[in-house]
């Protein structure tokens, strides 16, 4: 199975539709409840709860997910109703169509659970109808929307955010250890599209590290990113560097870092890793270790790229 452990926990939302076409006449023994295996929709969705929770043990490379809500609606398929969702040759036939949606908190979508919980209903209805309708025919089984994770991320990057990334290590700038937790941050922003202006290592030195900062919060740098300097060590000096020029402090960023890090290694406890702004500029501490680095922007992105437009006054929209 897909390997979703650096997937961030979100609201996923799924919404799917399907069709059971059957004749006129059964239509009207499902009105009149005359069905010989009586009520058709109460079984049907707790056939399609069913189904939704056995997914995993029906597709082999589905991860298993909690279902936080999941409900079914059901319509006779008519032209005034759903018009907008098929074209007339369907809108001619008579039938039931199966509406499902789910939500769910977790790393990975619920989808697949929606669309086999509305394929089960589907079945189930067949099931109740074949002994008085032999005009059965199960079909369109469509996602119609689905949100939450990779799907809600353009929205964070409607434009190319800019970015800097310093690294903040003594042994580095020395020359005596290779900087791996720049280069995979820098690597990292490039992938969601990001670009990264500046690159730049540097001693664990404040005034150093204060002095760069501006200089790049003076170019209008939109995101900056530091590496190294956010333990308990006695050089770590970047978070205290940093503190002191911040205008706001942004804390969620930082918990939620250490959050998502704390899920992986009790180590993240210990980042000391903060956020705050400077004019209209966002910075960011992150650990020196590749890992903590890693883990640490897995945890704020592309999220945390809203908010340059909520300090140029634009909100949460």
């Amino acid at each position: 199975m897909r390997d979703i452990t650096s997937k961030q926990i979100t609201l996923r939302t799924a919404r799917a539709i399907g069709i059971i076409f059957c004749s006129p006449a059964s239509i009207q023994l499902i009105n009149s409840g005359s069905l010989p295996k009586g009520n058709l929709f109460d079984v049907a969705r707790a056939a399609g709860f069913l189904g939704a929770k056995l997914t995993p043990q029906l597709l082999p490379h589905c991860h298993p997910v909690t279902i936080d809500a999941m409900d079914f609606k059901f319509e006779f398929l008519s032209k005034d109703l759903h018009s907008d969702l098929f074209d007339s040759a369907v809108l001619d036939r008579s039938g039931i169509v199966i509406r499902g949606e789910a939500k769910s908190i977790g790393r990975t979508g619920i989808e697949m659970e929606t669309l086999t919980a509305v394929s089960v209903a589907a079945l189930e209805i067949y099931d109740m109808l074949k002994p008085v309708d032999t005009e059965l025919e199960i079909g369109h089984i469509t996602l119609l929307e689905k949100k939450g994770g990779k799907s809600d991320r353009n929205r964070f990057i409607e434009t190319t955010p800019t970015c800097a990334v310093l690294v903040c290590s003594d042994s580095t700038a020395n020359g005596i250890r290779e900087d791996k937790s720049g280069k995979l941050v820098s690597g990292m922003l490039e992938n969601v599209k990001a670009k990264v202006l500046y690159y730049k290592v540097l001693p664990d030195d404040k005034d150093a590290i204060q002095a760069q900062i501006k200089e790049w919060v003076k170019d209008d740098v939109q995101f900056i990113f530091t590496t190294g300097g956010t333990g308990l060590g006695p050089r770590d000096n970047t978070n205290n560097a940093v503190r002191e020029i911040l205008e706001r402090d942004a804390d969620g960023i930082a918990e939620a870092m250490r959050s998502f890090g704390q899920m992986r290694t009790p180590l993240a406890m210990m980042s000391r890793s903060i956020a705050g702004t400077i004019s209209n500029t966002l910075i960011v501490t992150l650990p020196g270790s590749t890992n903590g680095a890693r883990e640490s922007l897995e945890a704020i992105i592309p999220g945390v790229f809203h908010a340059r437009k909520m300090m140029e006054g634009e909100g949460h929209s």
